[in-house]
């Protein structure tokens, strides 16, 4: 690991902490004494079948940056961002599965974003549901307020 501040590869850890699922370790740099925070996360050996029948280890950071992408400029915080991502892995550990579709975690995502934001789920839905004119992005729409109503 480099220090992102001047690329130096030797520094020292001067804290570490536990954070539930990842572990927090504060670093400073021997050569520009910055000091700056590293995560370290347990590798998943949970695959995603891709649409294309293409197997990818399941990336967290992937998934939040697509919600992240969903989410500008909504009133959307990035804790609760981190709490959908944080559930969409807990639902997908708790199947016991070593792969899991990616309709599964698009399906989970959209789940949770219809709770948070309307906006931001059809953002969301319009990206990862191949909606290409507003006829669907409509039919999309009506599905959710459906879903809020009691409806679907």
């Amino acid at each position: 690991m480099n220090c992102p501040h001047c690329g130096h590869e030797n520094h020292k850890v001067i804290d570490t902490r536990d954070t539930g699922d990842a572990i927090r370790r504060r670093r400073e740099c021997q050569n520009c004494k910055q000091r700056f925070t590293s995560y370290e996360n347990v590798a998943p050996s949970l695959l995603v079948i891709k649409r294309d029948g293409r197997r990818e280890s399941f990336d967290r950071q992937k998934l939040m940056t697509g919600i992240r992408i969903a989410t500008v400029k909504r009133p959307i915080s990035t804790a609760v961002i981190e709490q959908i991502v944080h559930n969409v892995e807990d639902t997908i550990s708790s199947m016991g599965k070593a792969e899991v579709k990616s309709e599964v975690v698009g399906n989970l995502v959209l789940d949770q974003l219809a709770q948070v934001d309307q906006v931001s789920y059809v953002r969301f839905a319009s990206v990862y549901l191949d909606l290409s004119n507003a006829i669907e992005i409509r039919s999309e729409i009506d599905r959710l307020i459906g879903r809020q109503s009691g409806g679907v």
